[in-house]
């Protein structure tokens, strides 16, 4: 093996990622590592791809977003259509990403009340006791 490609194994240590995976994302065809046989070998593209595969899930973008702004790369305009299209799931994603948080805010604020407003309760029933 040379180090332009990488076996699943390797790949699964060096990315924290399963052979499963990695072989649904190959399903998916959002990887097409060399096949010999049973074997598969990923290489410098693959590994690309897998960051921004994994980057793309960790900031909540379908997997059919991240393969359709993958496939953009192609388009042979110096990656400005999917420079575009990135940053434009990427504002819709932030946008979603920013109404949860202040979703949850408030449901932690409204928590934290009720939680103050039973202490002082019990505290209350504590002393007239």
């Amino acid at each position: 093996m040379t180090t332009d490609t990488m076996t699943i194994r390797e790949m699964c240590d060096a990315y924290d990622v399963t052979p499963r995976t990695l072989r649904f994302y190959e399903s998916k065809e959002l990887l097409y590592p060399i096949r010999e046989g049973q074997r598969r070998l990923f290489t410098r593209r693959d590994r690309a791809r897998l960051k921004l595969i994994l980057r793309g899930k960790r900031f909540g973008f379908s997997l059919e977003e991240i393969r359709q702004l993958l496939d953009l790369y192609y388009v042979g305009d110096g990656q400005e259509t999917q420079l575009v299209s990135t940053l434009s799931v990427a504002r819709a994603r932030l946008s979603d990403m920013e109404k949860q948080r202040a979703e949850l805010d408030e449901a932690i604020d409204e928590l934290r009340n009720q939680m103050t407003m039973v202490s002082e309760m019990l505290t209350g029933k504590v002393s007239a006791a």
